[in-house]
């Protein structure tokens, strides 16, 4: 699987760490990689990837403080990579809000083909079996984060790239402003209304300079005081 999705790579053992790494890179994600919990925490708050691969056993604190962090935010996929085999602590993790687990130690092949996995069910229903969701002439690809419009290729900031893959993986709900701010910037910024007034504007003015004949600015639409829904034309038929 070729794909330029940016994973958050947290892994005390520099040598895992780096050969893990290394493979992905290979494959053309974009490895961001982390040492202990502090640092994930930092990193994920800044980057927002869009997944994340975690070890439990790290050096300041267990790896579940990160999925517990990550879940009051997002639905990121998390990925658990630990040498805990135990099936108590399987479960724990994974009720904690991890959506997989791998065990060490584990083939690369394996590892590739979950992150496949989780990122094209991390498109929502609304996406094919290779992760793309298509809305009227709108298609964004979670793999390769990669956005078009009738085929014309839209340049988004992260930022702006987290706030229409948010809205495309739920086409036709009403998402509010609050359920956003967290899920785009976190939990600090829940009460910040004007940033996605500012984004919202700036993500329509690029879809529809895209290619202003298909109306793609117009699949946003605002719910006045309560949040914002992207359309699912199918919908309307």
């Amino acid at each position: 699987m070729s794909s330029s999705a940016r994973i958050l790579l947290v892994e005390d053992d520099e040598a895992t760490r780096n050969a893990v790494a290394r493979n992905l890179e290979g494959h053309g994600f974009k490895v961001t990689p982390s040492g202990d919990v502090a640092e994930a925490l930092r990193r994920w708050d800044a980057e927002r990837p869009d997944l994340i691969l975690l070890d439990l056993g790290l050096p300041d604190l267990d790896g579940a403080t990160v999925v517990r962090h990550v879940r009051r935010d997002a639905t990121t996929p998390i990925l658990i990579l630990s040498a805990r085999a135990d099936e108590r602590v399987k479960v724990a993790t994974l009720e904690a809000g991890a959506d997989d687990y791998v065990t060490k130690p584990f083939g690369m092949d394996e590892l590739r083909a979950r992150i496949g996995a989780l990122l094209r069910r991390a498109a929502g229903p609304a996406a094919d079996q290779g992760g793309v969701v298509t809305l009227g002439p709108v298609s964004l690809d979670v793999a390769a984060r990669r956005v078009t419009v009738n085929g014309v290729p839209v340049d988004l900031t992260p930022r702006e790239y987290e706030l229409l893959k948010v809205m495309v993986a739920q086409p036709g709900r009403l998402l509010t402003k609050g359920r956003l701010l967290r899920a785009v910037w976190g939990t600090a910024y829940a009460g910040e209304a004007h940033y996605l007034h500012v984004y919202v504007s700036r993500l329509r003015r690029k879809l529809n300079a895209a290619d202003p004949d298909t109306g793609a600015d117009s699949l946003i639409t605002a719910e006045p005081g309560i949040g914002y829904r992207i359309s699912d034309p199918t919908a309307r038929r």
